[in-house]
């Protein structure tokens, strides 16, 4: 190799590092997604390879079983929920990139329950919620509010309440570790002016600090966005579909690996794909057309 000339040898490393990435998207992510669509359009049962082509039936009925398509209203909770964890986690951001006295240690403790795994979240939270000796009920009562203790799995009104609550305090920490590399990027001497010309802290955010992370804000609600319409791992952890806890991807799981119909369950994950797609596109066009 070290006889081809400089252009040769760049050429030829330059094809090696865009060769492999390239192949590894077409094995791992791309043919997948085509298989998916053709899987879609069959009554595969996931075991074996016998098939038989459906057309678009399996759409049909994720659309006419109210059960299936009906699973996303409760991954509205978790939307809502997650622009909750995008205000506050800005909110800390701004605070934590002052000059407060200890604001490393703060935000490590912050940071730490999205290092947690999903499974030690729910262990953690099945003794928060526990209806008899919950720490949540336990403090309700010691400050006075034995009123307030509730079955907080149980009760069908308040457990996706419950369980979105969980996915703030784990992804909190992400979003506000996102936000204050985005804060820190921010010249101090537009903050200096501002102050200079008699800005209020309010006006220093509004003009110069949402502008300037404008961008960041707008991934974070796409992330927000797909987030809530992929919950799973919380709420099947926790709850595996009881008492009306069923997201979309959760039913999409059952739907392929308890009920065998994984020709259904393509279909399901080709929808929830396209949704996705929309609903960024349409974020795009209306929160964020003024970038243009």
């Amino acid at each position: 190799m070290f006889n081809l000339s400089y252009k040769t040898q760049r050429y030829l490393i330059l094809f090696g590092f865009l060769t492999i990435p390239i192949l590894f998207s077409l094995t791992f992510s791309y043919y997948p997604a085509l298989s998916l669509i053709y899987y879609s359009l069959t009554d595969w049962t996931g075991l074996g390879w016998d098939m038989n082509w459906v057309g678009f039936a399996n759409y049909k009925e994720i659309f006419t079983r109210p059960e299936i398509f009906g699973a996303f209203k409760n991954n509205a909770y978790y939307f809502v929920g997650g622009l909750v964890q995008t205000a506050l986690a800005l909110f800390f951001a701004v605070i934590l990139t002052s000059k407060l006295r200890g604001r490393n240690a703060f935000r490590a403790m912050l940071f730490l329950p999205y290092v947690l795994h999903s499974v030690a979240t729910v262990i953690m939270f099945k003794n928060v919620y526990h209806g008899e000796y919950g720490s949540l009920n336990i403090f309700l009562e010691a400050i006075g509010l034995g009123s307030w203790q509730q079955s907080w799995l149980g009760n069908p009104n308040l457990v996706n309440f419950s369980l979105a609550f969980i996915s703030l305090w784990k992804f909190f920490g992400l979003s506000m570790i996102i936000f204050i590399g985005a804060l820190q990027s921010i010249p101090a001497d537009l903050y200096e002016a501002a102050k200079i010309d008699g800005a209020s802290s309010w006006q220093s955010f509004r003009f110069i600090t949402v502008p300037s992370i404008r961008s960041v804000i707008e991934l974070m609600m796409i992330l927000t966005l797909t987030g809530a319409l992929e919950a799973f791992d919380i709420p099947y952890i926790m709850m595996l579909g009881a008492n009306g806890t069923s997201t979309f991807v959760s039913t999409t799981v059952d739907m392929a690996f308890k009920f065998q119909k994984a020709g259904l369950a393509s279909a399901m994950a080709v929808v929830l794909l396209l949704i996705v797609i929309a609903f960024i596109i349409v974020q795009r066009k209306l929160l964020f057309r003024g970038d243009k």
